[in-house]
């Protein structure tokens, strides 16, 4: 499972990375969400029992309290809220790219016509 587990963090790593090495703005955005997917997916796995099986999510009776017998919530929370804010971020970058792409006409990355028609600058 650890091993599937890393090689999603590689591809979401390495798909993060291309995109935002190209052009366009959406694919910027895009490689933007695959790289804090990864960075979540990190996150969780490497929490001390991130992967533990068969740990208690809640407290019971008759179970010491500390972190041998349960999951660790830490981890948890942290890629929670990663979430929500990565949410709003990319709401509000896809908003920042309809705005540019109605006032400059092109969804290019340094906003110039010349390098959409493929011209030399």
């Amino acid at each position: 499972m650890e091993i599937v587990l890393a090689i999603a963090i590689g591809v979401l790593t390495s798909a993060g990375v291309w995109l935002l090495l190209r052009p366009r703005t959406f694919q910027v955005i895009i490689g933007l969400a695959l790289l804090s997917y990864a960075v979540n997916l990190f996150i969780f796995s490497m929490g001390r029992l991130g992967l533990a099986i068969d740990k208690e999510p809640v407290l019971r009776p008759g179970i010491p309290t500390d972190l041998q017998h349960y999951a660790d919530p830490l981890p948890q929370a942290l890629v929670l809220t990663a979430i929500v804010i990565g949410f709003a971020t990319t709401a509000l970058f896809l908003v920042v790219l309809l705005a540019l792409r109605g006032m400059s006409g092109t969804d290019h990355v340094d906003g110039s016509l010349a390098a959409e028609k493929g011209e030399a600058s």
